[in-house]
């Protein structure tokens, strides 16, 4: 198991309302996060995004690139709370000890309606 395909397995379950799984299966010991809107512990986050699952039960989260690099491993996604919504572009930094998750950033930034940039986001 690869440590790209254990950050992806690990932000599906996340997304999908299986953020107990998810912590049970990827998460090392003594982990810790970055978002500033939580307190950096395992379980305050999976906490929080059990809770996001449960207040947007249509949300969607699509992969769009993973790189490896060493111990890192980066995902930048598209996540949409609605079907309606036009989401955020999302970067996950995953630190790996082994195959565990022991640390992870994360980043986004909204998607715009209209952008000046005819690349897109994505």
């Amino acid at each position: 198991m690869t440590k790209k395909y254990i950050a992806q397995e690990f932000l599906k379950l996340a997304a999908n309302g299986h953020s107990h799984e998810a912590f049970r299966l990827y998460v090392g010991e003594n982990f810790k996060h970055h978002n500033a809107y939580f307190k950096g512990d395992a379980d305050t986050l999976m906490l929080a995004m059990e809770e996001s699952s449960r207040t947007n039960p249509n949300k969607t989260f699509k992969i769009h690139h993973i790189l490896e690099d060493g111990n890192l491993v980066s995902v930048h996604s598209h996540l949409k709370q609605t079907t309606a919504d036009l989401g955020f572009a999302v970067v996950h930094i995953f630190k790996f000890e082994s195959d565990k998750i022991v640390e992870l950033w994360d980043l986004g930034q909204p998607v715009c309606a209209e952008s000046k940039n005819e690349n897109g986001m994505f």
